[in-house]
């Protein structure tokens, strides 16, 4: 076999291949829209909102949707529960770790405030020797 012959036979496998995936994945997506979805009538809207009904059905929706936000409520509450456990088990068991952390952090920021404040000054210190001056002449004044 020369090289041309193995590269279509290789491109006629692949193609064989990608069909055959194809194939096997609308076969998949079938099944899977027949079983999930059952096909819902059309609905008469003039009929739904002006028949004599229609008040008992906004009732029994809300009943619906009232006992399904309690039941989501409690499971909420479980949850906010177990992650304030898990939270508070995890800063109990690390709180070296975070003090120290907190003061490093604490340095690293106080410095870099001392440098900055340093760097500001020197940049704009005609600016604010002239603010000074001009408020101790307005106290000179005033006095």
């Amino acid at each position: 076999m020369n090289l041309e012959e193995l590269k279509r036979k290789r491109e006629e496998n692949l193609l064989a291949h990608k069909k055959k995936k194809r194939a096997y994945y609308l076969k998949s997506k079938l099944k899977s829209n027949s079983k999930g979805k059952q096909k819902v009538s059309s609905i008469d809207y003039d009929d739904e909102l002006f028949s004599g009904d229609f008040n008992l059905k906004l009732k029994e929706i809300v009943k619906k949707q009232k006992k399904h936000m309690e039941s989501r409520k409690e499971l909420i509450q479980k949850k906010i529960e177990e992650y304030r456990k898990k939270k508070h088990n995890y800063y109990s068991e690390h709180k070296e770790k975070r003090l120290e952390y907190d003061r490093e952090y604490r340095e690293r920021k106080k410095e870099e405030l001392r440098l900055y404040r340093k760097e500001y000054y020197r940049k704009n210190r005609e600016k604010i020797l002239a603010k000074q001056r001009m408020n101790r002449s307005k106290q000179k004044m005033d006095t």
